[in-house]
């Protein structure tokens, strides 16, 4: 193992976003520990890469061998210290900041000196994380887009601490596992694409609590007139009605600006314990 180069990837949190980002990593030749608190949420994320990979075996985009080369590069774990040995630890757990900063300060006392910190979150921007450890030059933003197993960008971002060492690896790294890169050499909350999304949202949201026209009708249009592959809505399902609701309120709890509030539908979903796709209840059914 180099201190100049990334061997070995640790994956914190084995939900969609963490699962696929592992299997990307995997895929790229990558040795991947992917941890998660749950044993039975490391199991469950396994069975859904399984089915992912026999999907893609069965439409030749892989072979059997190629899939089964990826599942044997990925090691999962319940126990932190089992990272003690990688070069670049990816976070993808809950949106709270402090979940976040108990989280990297543990890492800090685990993993090599030349490790680099990247948090996935595309809202909580990794300044706010940096002083939990002693490496706050090797802290930043990794962003993976939803699914990351289809998705091409990653977003990169520097916040004052970052070295321009680890912000150059960060993207050599997303560059070896076949993913395109954007750089930001300064922190936004939202970075480019999903400040251009939240707006999107908003006025989605906005449009069906004031009754102009149902979440079915928006998605239409937004699919109809406005080419996107998928409508607001839709998305918000897809990604975790409750990761749309996390974010709001982070933010809210920040600027005490009422516009940033979490739109009142947004949080009867998630109190009803309506999150998307994952609970097989959002603004659609997925039961069957």
């Amino acid at each position: 193992m180099s201190n100049e180069s990334i061997d070995r990837v640790g994956v914190i949190g084995s939900g969609t976003m963490g699962s696929q980002i592992a299997m990307v990593c995997a895929l790229a030749g990558y040795p991947v520990v992917l941890h998660d608190i749950e044993g039975e949420c490391l199991n469950k994320a396994i069975g859904s890469l399984q089915g992912h990979m026999n999907r893609r075996i069965s439409k030749g985009k892989l072979t059997s061998d190629e899939v089964e080369q990826a599942f044997q590069m990925i090691t999962i774990s319940t126990s932190l210290n089992d990272l003690k040995e990688v070069d670049l630890v990816i976070e993808a757990v809950i949106e709270k900041l402090d979940v976040k900063r108990e989280l990297f300060a543990k890492l800090d006392q685990i993993c090599p000196k030349h490790c680099i910190f990247a948090t996935n979150s595309s809202t909580i921007v990794s300044s706010k994380i940096s002083d939990a450890t002693h490496r706050p030059e090797a802290i930043c933003n990794i962003h993976f887009f939803n699914p990351a197993l289809v998705m091409d960008l990653v977003e990169v971002v520097k916040g004052p601490h970052t070295s321009e060492k680890t912000a150059t690896k960060a993207i050599q790294f997303v560059e070896s596992i076949q993913k395109t890169p954007v750089l930001l050499q300064k922190e936004i909350s939202g970075f480019v694409a999903n400040r251009i999304l939240g707006k999107l949202m908003d006025e989605a949201v906005f449009l069906l609590e004031n009754g102009y026209a149902s979440h079915e009708e928006i998605d239409l249009v937004c699919t109809k007139a406005l080419n996107h592959p998928i409508g607001p809505f839709a998305l918000m399902d897809l990604t975790g009605i409750d990761v749309n609701y996390y974010v709001r309120k982070q933010r809210f709890e920040e600027s005490g600006n009422e516009a940033d509030r979490p739109a009142r539908i947004v949080e009867e979903k998630v109190n009803k314990g309506e999150l998307g796709r994952k609970t097989g209840k959002g603004f659609y059914s997925y039961q069957s």
